[in-house]
């Protein structure tokens, strides 16, 4: 589409650090010329997702003083034994109190006491005003501190500060259920997932009807340490905290916990960042929109701050933001970032800066510390304060943050490309349009007998192992990467009542998405380490096998080096990839030993239509005939070389030309090779100036090939005879229509063919995925209303202008992206662009934006032109949505073609990763008005003519046939190439009778040649009408309609008028649907029809 056009909508659903930080001058600095069009989109977009707060938090504030006065109310009490207070409370109030895993045992010495908190604050979105109206949930966060006598310094260690932090919690829901019961629903839920850290949520009551505006908002009390209450120096990423959880002696750990450190360290940071950003606020007056910005793009790619969601979302944003606009230590003085920067200039900053700092394989710290980050996952240190920003993100989550900036930033660097939609509008979270294939491994904790190392849990733990194991077995960069992102989804943790205990759920579904290398995922041939004589040599091959077991064997190759190969005995990338993730799994995790433990999806499009290795050699093969069918045309001598100048003359020049190319073939090849000449179907009523003839050429070892002479002064004189005034109208309309062909058949078509083939090298994918998209076009009836290079173009921009993402790696990816490309493509307004060459200046671009605004001007309706298609060879926009002078698709078709994609985008949102494939092509037939069902007996019979019978044409079959199959005249003789298929040729007959041009009474909806049911819709502007000459179709008389009046001659007197009846008509349906059966014969096994 052209840039900048996109339709708008609403969005309603260390040293490391030195380099990045490096980065990100050069594209604050260059931002504004990138596009002025990008900067007020996405100012407007931030006026649009604003917050009305009087309207849509409509009595936060009056609810908060409630809260806060509630709590103060708690009765304090002195330290009691942990066991006995939670007793106590638990009984007298119903409720349970929300302790960590493991709970605290009864033998525990662990003592808890309340006194009124030391402090209130609300923080978050609602202080700083960053909300926006999609957002997923809207809360209202206050902290609520809990005062340090109740506390001691070593509290850090062992849980003992959760334990204590949950009973506060649970004296605090006691309260506030009693004081707030009339006002809302009160549960539990985990801080963005963090089992260590439950808060209350208030959910509130709303009475009568909704106010226009509000939204449904939650009040969130979270309780926190006081600022600065535990020792930075023991809370250090290499620290291990966690000895014996639970007070339990026997159970003590040795291994670091960095995510229970952290996590330890953010509850007593709630101010200290609160400070942060509200001076950055003040210093900087585009932080809050840039903020917005950054939220709205982390939103659309599925990332947010819960542990589910990736551990990266606004918060973590705003505060790296916050402070790449602060100046330190290591940056000398000066600020990373100007605080004089633009919105859109900070959001491309992040980007650039997310894009080249990959925090699953390197850490960044932001300050000058000290970071022990070899077992911490990924770091983004903030060492003013002591935290790892990214303590809650997972390696996997790390890296798709990372993928999806660096994707980003390629389509912010992408001058021509529109820079606005694939940022903030469209969602790029679904799996089916990230990953080519999604696995579901079953997990069952009863089995897992592992102990937890870091609070993070069981379920988390498991993952990490899986992903460990599967990106060294699928990205290892020794062997070469066969895939480019390993991420897994994890299940969101619920809230819960205050009356129950959290889920205990043992039994979870682990999602994992792959997104292939096309160039190295069909690989079935694994080379690893060179089996050599060195210690370091043995070492390696050692580490290969106890990584690999008993997949790895020694094999002799070139040169007579032996190395450690893995074989996999499947073709397919998808199969491949199932292969090894099975083997892989099952050898280091025991899993998959049964068939439904780890199940895969995305296989069912390419069963759609089976891609096999042998496609490669069968296409080379055909391009090898091709070559020597070429030779052996140049290799003809005693060719003639002259014209006539005349068209008529030519076209029949030409079969002269078409004869003596066959004869002399024959001759040069005798008993290699027949030619046989055919004729052309007539596109227009003038034949004499049409091509007449073809010839075919069939080799007896098989490949067949269809020749046409092409004239270059044929073209010159249609040109003169289209642009003579001196004859009529009619005449030069068949000239410029006949042009219009000879310029796509022997110029358009050829360099696009080339243009295909091109990519079709470059992009692994793109070649099935136009077989999927032709199979889908084909399924709904719509292929006869396109031309295929039309579909080949829809394709290819999927490839081309991939964003928000890259270009496909699979042929499913491929399809669901097209069909997302073709339910937002508003084809009325805006062009289709295809960059074929990558160069295409924007000057051009804009040239054929207003080429389809004056074909729009001149043909409203869109009659004669309505889909616009320009690719760098071909810019007029009609070449490749015209035939013979009719525009392909119609209005209508083209309209059905967008809902029928809006439909299936729909399904792959509804459907998730269960998504059967087969759903998106199963037609409906509801919408037609007659189905013409063809019998596959009669198609089978006339697809197929033998030479024997067309030596024999004159005599009947009964008399030349036999009754025995092996005694058949055409007994091991090969069929002929047709012409065209006998349905289609019907079909395109019957078009040209009753679906052409507006007075046409019937619409055809067909697909491919096997295609057993055709569709067709009566034209609803052919109602009753007056009798007349040249209606255009068959029409029958109806009942008298009333009187007319007669005047000027037809008066006899003035005083008196003469009234006769006037007849009208309607459209024959009756005498037409009999008339196609009659002319179909047995092709046309019966006509159904479903409504009159």
């Amino acid at each position: 589409m052209e840039p900048g056009s996109a339709k708008r909508r609403k969005i309603g659903h260390s040293r490391g650090s030195e380099s990045a930080v490096g980065n990100i001058d050069a594209a604050a600095s260059s931002g504004l010329s990138r596009g002025r069009a990008f900067i007020l989109e996405a100012e407007e977009l931030v006026d649009e997702v604003k917050l009305d707060y009087a309207t849509a938090l409509e009595g936060v504030d009056s609810l908060l003083h409630k809260i806060k006065g509630s709590i103060e109310a708690i009765e304090a009490h002195d330290a009691l034994q942990i066991s006995e207070a939670a007793t106590k409370l638990e009984k007298k109030h119903k409720i349970q109190i929300p302790f960590p895993e493991p709970r605290p045992s009864d033998k525990s010495n662990y003592k808890v006491a309340f006194a009124k908190p030391s402090q209130f604050n609300v923080v978050g979105s609602y202080v700083s005003k960053t909300m926006i109206k999609a957002q997923k949930s809207h809360a209202v966060d206050m902290v609520v501190v809990i005062p340090g006598e109740t506390l001691q310094e070593k509290d850090y260690l062992d849980l003992r500060y959760f334990y204590k932090r949950a009973y506060f919690l649970g004296v605090v829901a006691a309260a506030l259920q009693k004081d707030l019961a009339e006002d809302g629903e009160l549960s539990y839920e985990y801080l963005n997932g963090n089992t260590l850290s439950p808060i209350l949520s208030l959910k509130l009551k709303v009475e009568g009807e909704k106010k226009e505006g509000r939204l449904d908002y939650r009040v969130r009390i979270i309780p926190c340490a006081p600022d600065n209450f535990f020792p930075k120096s023991k809370l250090h990423l290499g620290a291990t905290l966690v000895r014996k959880a639970g007070g339990d002696e026997s159970k003590a750990a040795t291994k670091p916990t960095p995510f229970y450190n952290s996590t330890v360290v953010s509850e007593s940071c709630f101010f200290p960042y609160l400070k942060l950003l509200r001076q950055t606020e003040k210093k900087c007056a585009a932080f809050k929109k840039a903020c917005i910005l950054g939220r709205v793009w982390l939103q659309q790619r599925g990332l947010g701050s819960d542990m589910a969601d990736g551990g990266f979302g606004h918060f973590e944003w705003a505060v790296l933001l916050a402070l790449l606009l602060q100046s330190g230590d290591s940056t000398k003085g000066h600020a990373p970032l100007s605080t004089s920067l633009s919105a859109t200039q900070l959001f491309k900053a992040m980007v650039q800066f997310l894009s080249v700092t990959n925090l699953s394989e390197k850490s960044c710290v932001l300050g000058t510390a000290a970071v022990e980050s070899e077992t911490a996952g990924p770091v983004l240190f903030d060492a003013v304060r002591g935290l790892n920003i990214a303590f809650k993100m997972s390696n996997w989550s790390a890296a798709k943050l990372h993928q999806h900036a660096k994707w980003t930033r390629s389509l912010l660097n992408d001058s021509t490309a529109d820079q606005f939609t694939p940022t903030f509008i469209l969602k790029a979270d679904l799996p089916w349009q990230n990953y080519d294939l999604i696995a579901h491994l079953n997990y069952d904790g009863k089995q897992d007998k592992t102990e937890p190392i870091d609070c993070r849990g069981r379920l988390w733990e498991y993952s990490d192992k899986v992903h460990r194991v599967l990106k060294r077995a699928l990205q290892d960069e020794e062997l070469g990467e066969r895939a480019r992102s390993i991420h897994i989804q994890l299940p969101k943790s619920s809230p819960w009542d205050l009356t129950k205990k959290p889920s205990t759920k043992q039994n979870h579904t682990i999602e994992i998405g792959v997104l292939f290398n096309a160039a190295n995922m069909t690989r079935s041939v694994d080379r690893g380490p060179a089996a050599g004589p060195s210690n370091e040599e043995k070492e390696e091959c050692a580490r290969f096998q106890r990584f690999w077991g008993e997949k790895s064997e020694l094999r002799r190759f070139e040169g007579d080096s032996i190395r450690e190969t893995l074989i996999w005995s499947s073709t397919s990338p998808f199969d491949l990839c199932e292969e090894i993730m099975r083997y892989i799994l099952k050898l280091h995790l025991r899993v998959a030993y049964l068939e439904d433990e780890l199940t895969f999806h995305g296989d069912g499009f390419t069963e759609l239509i089976p891609i096999k290795p042998t496609d490669t050699s069968v296409f080379n093969a055909a391009r090898k005939a091709f070559s020597s069918f070429e030779k052996d045309i140049r290799d003809l001598d005693d060719m003639p070389l002259h014209w006539p100048e005349s068209i008529v003359a030519i076209q029949r020049t030409k079969i002269a030309f078409l004869r003596m190319i066959g004869d002399l073939l024959e001759r040069s090849k005798p008993g290699e090779v027949r030619s046989y000449v055919g004729l052309e179907s007539s596109t227009t009523t003038n034949t004499e100036l049409e091509n007449l003839a073809y010839l075919d050429i069939v080799y007896e070892s098989g490949p067949a090939f269809r020749l046409r002479i092409h004239s270059d002064l044929e073209e010159a004189l249609l040109t003169r005879q289209s642009h003579d005034k001196t004859i009529d109208q009619h005449h030069r309309h068949q000239a410029s229509v006949l042009l219009s062909n000879f310029r796509r058949l022997y110029y358009h078509l050829p360099l696009h063919t080339q243009s295909i083939n091109t990519f079709a090298t470059r992009f692994p994918a793109f070649s099935p995925t136009v077989r999927l998209l032709k199979h889908w076009f084909s399924s709904h009836k719509l292929a006869s209303h396109f031309t295929p290079d039309f579909i080949e173009l829809v394709a290819l921009q999927t490839f081309l202008s991939p964003y928000p993402w890259d270009a496909p790696s699979s042929p499913s990816v491929g399809l669901l992206r097209a069909l997302l490309f073709l339910s937002r493509w508003d084809w009325r307004s805006e062009p289709l662009i295809v960059d074929t060459n990558s160069d295409m200046p924007p000057s051009e671009r804009s040239a054929i934006a207003t080429r389809l605004e004056a074909w729009r001007k001149i043909d409203p309706l869109m009659n004669h032109t309505v889909l616009f298609v320009a690719t760098a060879q071909e810019s007029s926009g009609v070449a490749y949505t015209t035939v013979n002078g009719i525009a392909q698709p119609s209005k209508v078709v083209a309209a059905r073609m967008t809902a029928l994609a809006k439909t299936a985008c729909r399904v792959i949102r509804e459907e998730g990763v269960e998504l059967d494939a087969r759903r998106l092509f199963v037609p409906s037939t509801k919408e037609y008005d007659v189905l013409m069902h063809l019998s596959p007996k009669a198609i089978k019979a006339v697809s197929k003519v033998y030479p024997s019978e067309e030596l024999t044409s004159t005599t009947t079959k009964s008399s030349s046939g036999s009754k025995y199959k092996n005694l058949s005249a055409t007994a091991g003789e090969d069929a002929l190439p047709l012409p065209s298929a006998p349905v289609d040729t019907f079909f395109e007959k019957l078009e040209q009778v009753y679906g052409s041009g507006s007075s046409a009474p019937l619409l055809f909806f067909r697909g491919g040649e096997e295609e057993k049911v055709v569709g067709a819709i009566w034209n609803p502007t052919l109602g009753r009408r007056g009798l007349k000459v040249n209606l255009g179709t068959s029409y029958k008389p109806v009942k008298s309609a009333g009187k007319r009046k007669l005047g000027g001659d037809e008066k006899d007197d003035e005083d008196k008028e003469k009234e006769e009846e006037e007849q009208l008509v309607e459209v024959n349906r009756e005498a037409i649907l009999s008339e196609i059966a009659r002319i179909g014969g047995e092709l046309v096994e019966r006509i159904e029809v479903q409504r009159e």
